[in-house]
């Protein structure tokens, strides 16, 4: 106490001085309509700014919320896209009498690792086989393809980037259909080859890549990516196309798991088929 008294006592000239000031203040806020109306709005101004920066403040801290809510939400719109849903018969003598059953489900995940500067890049998702992810299983963000998953534990799965030496996805050109592997070159990791289209395709630059039902395991229009540039290479009776990939996969953060409620089936019946074309040519 005798320490904070002499201390007022030593300095007491800067407080006389401030409450002088405080004082002229209020006087000047009193008597004079013009400064009071001033000092009022300069002083709401203030206020205003520190409330719009506490909001900016909370609204970054909770801005990771809201990117998972925002992912999970898409997932289940996408969930409810005609894309998903393959039209079947109900009777064969009806032509027109048809039901939509549903043929791909999406589940949300967020990155927690991934890699684009390797020949092999891979990408590691919070979520597992808990959740029903499984081998094989394709994976896009918002943006468009990012590849497919590989191994799966509990609560981890690893995804086989787009940006991988062995990894082949069947796309094709939305103008015409023309359709072809898409392949890394081992480049940059904004680009990719499409090969094998053929030489009669109506290909230019700036066409619109998308999956291909070929591919297996994507439903087929989502979005690849555009041509760049393309040539028929020498010795080569088709083209190859640079395709620049609308997925930024250096900053892809949620991706969407997508599973082929008919893979299992159509991989049976496939396998079944070859088997037998095997025996009977034995």
């Amino acid at each position: 106490m005798k320490s904070l008294l002499a201390f007022v006592i030593k300095h007491n000239f800067i407080f006389i001085f401030i409450l002088l000031q405080v004082v002229c203040a209020l006087l000047m806020v009193r008597n004079s309509h013009y400064q009071g109306s001033h000092v009022l709005n300069s002083s709401n101004e203030v206020v205003a700014n520190v409330y719009q920066t506490a909001a900016n403040t909370k609204e970054y801290f909770y801005l990771k919320k809201e990117n998972d809510r925002l992912a999970n939400e898409n997932a289940i719109l996408r969930n409810f896209l005609k894309s998903n849903y393959a039209i079947l018969p109900v009777k064969e003598y009806q032509r027109n009498d048809t039901i939509y059953k549903q043929q791909y489900s999406y589940i949300s995940c967020k990155v927690v690792n991934s890699s684009v500067n390797k020949r092999r890049n891979f990408l590691t998702l919070n979520m597992g086989s808990q959740m029903g992810i499984k081998q094989d299983m394709a994976v896009m963000s918002s943006q468009g393809i990012v590849g497919k998953v590989t191994d799966v534990t509990e609560n981890f799965a690893t995804v086989m980037s787009l940006l991988h030496k062995d990894n082949y996805v069947n796309c094709q050109l939305k103008r015409d259909g023309s359709y072809g592997p898409l392949v890394w070159d081992g480049g940059d990791y904004q680009h990719c080859l499409l090969t094998d289209i053929p030489t009669h395709a109506k290909i230019k630059a700036g066409d619109t890549v998308i999956t291909s039902e070929l591919s297996g395991i994507f439903p087929e229009g989502i979005m690849v990516g555009t041509i760049e540039s393309f040539e028929r290479r020498q010795n080569e009776s088709f083209y190859t196309a640079r395709v620049k990939l609308s997925a930024d996969l250096k900053k892809v953060n949620h991706v969407y798991v997508i599973k082929n409620k008919f893979k299992t089936e159509r991989d049976s019946l496939e396998a079944n088929t070859q088997k037998q074309d095997d025996d009977g040519n034995h």
